[in-house]
């Protein structure tokens, strides 16, 4: 599906979003209407039109790199039942599939609770990128998305990178240590600072790590 060229060539026009620090979402400082903001990532936002809605326009801020690697990332990937497929790109900009549900990160957000099929329908999404040889990396919470008790995965801008990444394995453990035991059926809800603060936490502890290792 391609969204018509002279809407698509408007909106990239009059949208304004910048990236201060390579760390943190971008920050999007004017949506020109009727397109909504669905979200942000550290180098790009993602965009919706009420005309395309099975589509989105996942949109790099100005100096930011990583859009070849992904479309190349998306080529590898096909059609699969797990992931988005990408349906037009631009020298900034990929039209991808827009993929239905609520992240884990707002799941334990609302204290909607997170059944373990999803987990493994992660990791058997991993075993497919793996397959198709790519190296899925940056895989956390607001990256993974439940929709009728199945997991999906988005933003896998990063599936190139042949590093080693541990965010994936840590919330894995995570889930089935602590959540799984002592949250899923509470129904509690986690504060947004907190869980920010737990992110940053999480950032801090990864980059000591890495850090000692040397």
């Amino acid at each position: 599906m391609r969204i018509d060229p002279q809407i698509l060539e408007a909106f990239l026009r009059e949208v304004q979003l910048e990236s201060p620090s390579p760390d943190d979402p971008v920050i999007v400082r004017h949506t020109p209407e009727p397109w909504e903001l669905v979200g942000t990532g550290n180098y790009a936002g993602v965009f919706g039109h009420p005309d395309y809605p099975d589509v989105v326009v996942k949109l790099y801020a100005p100096g930011r790199p990583g859009i070849e690697q992904e479309r190349e990332v998306y080529r590898k990937l096909g059609e699969s039942r797990y992931f988005p497929v990408c349906y037009q790109t631009g020298d900034d900009y990929l039209v991808i599939k827009r993929m239905r549900g609520i992240s884990l990160y707002e799941c334990v957000l609302y204290g909607i609770p997170i059944p373990p099929q999803v987990i493994q329908d992660v990791e058997d999404a991993l075993d497919e990128a793996r397959s198709k040889g790519l190296f899925p990396h940056d895989v956390h919470g607001k990256n993974v998305l439940m929709y009728q008790g199945r997991g999906y995965l988005i933003d896998v801008s990063d599936y190139y990178k042949q590093q080693v990444d541990t965010k994936w394995r840590d919330l894995r453990r995570a889930y089935y240590k602590i959540y799984l035991p002592f949250l899923k059926d509470r129904g509690w809800k986690i504060r947004p600072w907190l869980l920010e603060a737990v992110r940053k936490g999480y950032r801090y502890y990864s980059k000591l790590k890495r850090w000692l290792k040397k």
